[in-house]
């Protein structure tokens, strides 16, 4: 990982692969591991996978774009430094308005978006309950969700698709045990756990971040001519369906392709999440028009 001095300021970054150049975002809380583990389903050989940490995560200053607007433009900025110049962008969760924001404002560099699971209207997020404050927000508690990620590994994908989807009963122990049966499904979640932590080096672009979704207003998805593919988990409670059916709604030709009782995981962790990646591959990397 490398900071990088771009024409809109410092950006943390890594690149690897050697196909289609392709951005990937990551949602909030987050940074450039959390972006490095979206990147796991991008094979090498089809795509050069260009991860970075947002604004105020990590080693990116939150001087270089507080706005999703500023946002944009930072990415372009990296790729004018990097010299490439189209990319696809592959956007999560917290990032949906940087991502919707960089096809509406540099259509010509952006060959094609995927958002799975991304805001696409304004949202404020709900007061985090207790538990969770303690877990997340505290060094005590983020010690214990290590200790856990490392003995009781199932009881994190657990309370994770408990908190990110609406399944409940039977429905959340076969989700559960679908997870923990599957490697790569498993080494996704208890990964990616510790990238929510709101700790001093994630906490400024989290905080920034939830004053963006509150404050950004209409994001112009009817001036999105990149092609587009959202993706959707049909249970995710954290980003909820409307916001990907809104994003359709607006964007001229964009698909929908829905992960029938997701999770806000439903891409990296689901029965159906080798196909539902496949696709996003093939999209990323399809010929697209001009």
């Amino acid at each position: 990982m490398t900071v990088i001095d771009t024409a809109r300021g410092p950006v943390e970054y890594d690149q690897s692969g050697t196909g289609v150049p392709v951005v990937v975002l990551h949602g909030s809380p987050g940074g450039i591991d959390a972006a490095a583990l979206m990147a796991r389903i991008l094979p090498a050989d089809r795509v050069t996978s260009i991860v970075l940490s947002r604004p105020g995560y990590l080693g990116t200053p939150l001087d270089s774009g507080r706005t999703p607007d500023e946002q944009a433009d930072l990415v372009i900025a990296l790729l004018d430094t990097l010299g490439i110049d189209r990319a696809g962008v592959f956007t999560w969760s917290g990032s949906g308005p940087m991502g919707y924001r960089l096809a509406v404002r540099h259509p010509e560099r952006i060959r094609a978006l995927v958002a799975f699971a991304a805001l696409s209207k304004p949202f404020v997020e709900p007061r985090p309950g207790l538990a969770d404050r303690l877990m997340f927000d505290t060094g005590a508690g983020r010690r214990m969700v290590r200790t856990l990620v490392k003995y009781r590994p199932g009881d994190i994908v657990a309370g994770a698709l408990s908190s990110e989807s609406s399944l409940r009963g039977d429905e959340l122990k076969a989700a559960v045990a679908a997870v923990m049966s599957d490697p790569a499904a498993r080494s996704f979640v208890l990964d990616m756990t510790p990238t929510a932590f709101r700790d001093r080096t994630r906490r400024r672009g989290y905080d920034n971040d939830l004053a963006q979704f509150e404050a950004f207003g209409s994001l112009e998805l009817a001036q999105v001519t990149t092609p587009t593919l959202v993706v959707q988990g049909t249970a995710d409670t954290d980003v909820t369906p409307d916001h990907s059916e809104h994003a359709v709604e607006e964007i001229p030709g964009a698909e929908l392709l829905n992960i029938a009782g997701g999770s806000h995981f439903a891409l990296f962790a689901h029965p159906d999440a080798a196909a539902a990646q496949r696709r996003v591959v093939d999209f990323l990397t399809a010929d697209m028009p001009g």
